[in-house]
């Protein structure tokens, strides 16, 4: 079952006198419980690539389906509507606010959802105790590892139960240690039936994916299937 299909996706912007493109061309489908890395170069289209699929941005031509629904057309409004109800972010630097407990960083996204205070509460600390946070909850980001702040970021990325996670370079800020922890949680996550797409310029991370996008100058050079897996060494307790 497809969940994201792309039509001939562009995406230009006017510099002066020149237009440069982001996204040329770019057609691609992605099913349901696909476990999906996009890979390439600075400047290579994946940045925009991501907020398009991410409902962040526009494209200038072409057409986007997202769970069947064309998001291209649709205004500000519809958009951020569509990105809260099908998308989970997961970003490099956490995004998390700094004064406010791991509970309450988890259970935001359900505030703008109009969920009542008692079940954000229940669905929060479902959401932390699923990433091994259970013990964690009324921590501040500052009184947490790396480790465990990027998993109070999947946390409050599942809290909404997307049909997508979405991770923009997940593990640009963790050790090697605590960035292979980490994928072994997507791993986890993936098993159970989320579809994941990889955003990363790392080519080790890259192979935890089952597919491998790799970009060049806004067009898709390259779609394969991973042969080579990466196995999870450890999963994270």
């Amino acid at each position: 079952m497809e969940i994201i299909r792309l039509n001939q996706i562009e995406k230009k912007y006017q510099m002066g006198d020149e237009i440069i493109y982001a996204l040329k061309e770019v057609s691609l489908a992605i099913e349901k419980n696909e476990y999906v890395a996009f890979m390439g170069p600075s400047g290579s289209g994946k940045s925009t690539l991501m907020n398009v699929l991410g409902c962040l941005d526009t494209p200038t031509s072409g057409e986007y389906f997202l769970n069947g629904q064309n998001v291209s057309t649709l205004g500000d409004a519809e958009l951020a509507h569509a990105r809260n109800r099908e998308i989970g972010f997961v970003f490099q630097t956490f995004n998390l606010l700094a004064r406010s407990s791991a509970l309450d960083n988890v259970a935001m996204p359900l505030i703008y959802a109009g969920i009542s205070a008692k079940e954000r509460k229940t669905r929060a600390e479902n959401a932390l105790k699923s990433v091994g946070l259970g013990e964690r909850m009324k921590h501040r980001p500052n009184e947490l590892s790396g480790g465990q702040r990027q998993r109070v970021a999947v946390a409050r990325a599942l809290v909404n139960s997307p049909s997508i996670i979405l991770a923009d370079e997940p593990t640009g800020n963790l050790d090697t240690k605590t960035s292979y922890e980490i994928m072994g949680l997507f791993a986890d996550l993936h098993r159970q039936g989320n579809t994941i797409i990889l955003v990363t310029h790392e080519e080790d991370i890259a192979l935890y994916a089952h597919r491998i996008i790799r970009l060049r100058d806004g067009r898709i050079e390259s779609d394969e299937r991973n042969p080579n897996i990466r196995a999870i060494e450890q999963s994270p307790s």
